[in-house]
């Protein structure tokens, strides 16, 4: 059997995004049973599990032979023998979705040998379906989207923690950009592909599902994510995690890397 190519695999992940959302809006401002997971590891809510349980069906069905990652299943180290895995977070902003905030969202990935080939964040009750395929570009409802070209610390608008943004962080000093925050990670990431904002970063240790997707979304756009050391972004590890997100205009992204400067960084 031949193997999907990548705009195969994003129609796909959209038309499973989209059942995604009817399954979340079912669940929204409804007062979902919630419960918090071992280690501090946040909460998960009865629609998180119900749209995994979906989305693990109807992707596997689908792709027998890609691998499986998300946030809310065991993890099952034969998806490192496999050459395409999904890398999935099927409600990214819990607490926000839980509070009734509508800016959580589905982040859907296929990873190939380690880099993202296709890509969707899904919005459900916002409307707003980020999509992009190695190669073919990003759009936002299926329009063409671009980042930002910014270069100047000064006008940047970032989205970001206060901690992050915090002078344990900058040696140099902290940059004067302007600070905004968004709750779920896959959007910002969406939000800087769109050209929204200029910029996200986090410097905390990041699971690989909630920034899978818009990292290519940000690279098919036209922007650059890297770690927060400014490492490419590497994804199907054994241990699913990456030393944080710069991701903004390529410029800007430079920029605020020098301002780092080269020491490591508390976690943020």
């Amino acid at each position: 059997m031949p193997v999907p190519d990548a705009r195969e695999d994003l129609l796909l992940l959209i038309d499973a995004a989209r059942g995604a959302g009817r399954i979340a809006a079912r669940y929204f401002r409804d007062d979902p049973e919630t419960w918090d997971k071992p280690d501090d590891a946040g909460p998960v809510t009865e629609a998180d599990l119900a749209v995994n349980d979906m989305l693990h069906d109807r992707l596997m069905d689908a792709r027998p032979d890609y691998g499986w990652l998300s946030e809310e299943t065991p993890d099952d180290h034969a998806r490192l023998a496999a050459s395409r895995v999904f890398v999935i977070d099927p409600i990214d902003g819990t607490r926000a979705f839980i509070e009734g905030s509508s800016a959580f969202s589905h982040s859907l990935a296929v990873v190939e040998d380690g880099t993202v080939i296709a890509a969707v964040v899904y919005l459900p009750i916002r409307g707003k379906l980020y999509a992009a395929a190695r190669g073919a570009g990003a759009t936002l409802n299926d329009t063409p989207i671009r980042a930002s070209e910014a270069w100047d610390l000064h006008q940047a608008e970032v989205l970001a923690t206060k901690h992050t943004l915090g002078p344990a962080h900058w040696p140099h000093g902290v940059p004067p950009v302007i600070r905004a925050y968004r709750p779920s990670l896959a959007y910002r990431m969406a939000l800087v592909g769109e050209g929204r904002f200029d910029a996200m970063m986090t410097f905390r240790a990041t699971w690989e599902w909630d920034i899978a997707a818009g990292s290519l979304i940000i690279a098919e756009a036209g922007g650059m994510a890297t770690d927060a050391r400014g490492q490419n972004l590497r994804f199907n590890s054994v241990t699913p995690k990456v030393n944080g997100v710069l991701a903004g205009a390529p410029m800007l992204h430079a920029a605020l890397l020098s301002a780092r400067g080269t020491g490591d960084a508390p976690a943020a």
